[in-house]
């Protein structure tokens, strides 16, 4: 892949969380899978998450951490769908 744009200012740092994180995350937020807002498969971060962790399958948890000006850094997790 030509272009890496987790490296861009304006993409926030996206994480592959491993199934024990994941599970410890929703059972902290009191959370199913299924109610964690979606991110795509063919979405360029998660191609690029690809080459960093190897093939990430449906239903596993992304962490995308944000820069705020109030809250200096916001933390919101994804769950890859199909697509």
């Amino acid at each position: 892949m030509g272009f890496n744009v987790l490296e861009h200012e304006l993409v926030p740092e996206h994480y592959l969380l491993s199934e024990e994180e994941a599970g410890e995350v929703l059972s902290r937020m009191n959370l199913s899978r299924d109610q964690l807002p979606k991110i795509r498969h063919s979405d360029a971060c998660i191609k690029i998450l690809e080459n960093i962790y190897g093939p990430i399958s449906e239903g596993r948890v992304i962490k995308v951490v944000r820069k705020s000006l109030t809250a200096e850094q916001f933390v919101a997790y994804r769950l890859v769908i199909r697509g």
